[in-house]
């Protein structure tokens, strides 16, 4: 196996760990501050809060979790964050239904 070969089979090992689910109610604190954007204070508050309650969906999240708002959940879901397995998809509450 060439030296490419086996760059190029890191490489993609390396991907798929970064793409793997993380799910925030079951991810350990160094799972969470290997999120790019979670620090280490954000990982707090995600870890005091859930041991609370587990969170119940993204929108139970991004309202008890400061400084992870919907954009912050879009860009964590994009990385395999996750809450209960679910990857964040933009609420349709509120949203007006289209007449038919």
């Amino acid at each position: 196996m060439g030296l490419r070969s086996l760059l190029l089979s890191a490489a993609l090992l390396c991907s798929g760990a970064a793409l793997a689910q993380i799910d925030i109610n079951t991810a350990t604190e160094a799972e969470l501050d290997g999120i790019r954007g979670i620090g280490p204070a954000t990982t707090r508050r995600i870890l005091d809060e859930r041991a609370r309650q587990p969170f119940k969906d993204w929108a139970d999240l991004v309202a008890r979790v400061r400084g992870i708002g919907k954009t912050g959940a879009a860009r964590f879901s994009a990385q395999g964050f996750t809450v209960n397995g679910e990857p964040y998809a933009k609420e349709s509450a509120g949203a007006p239904v289209p007449a038919q």
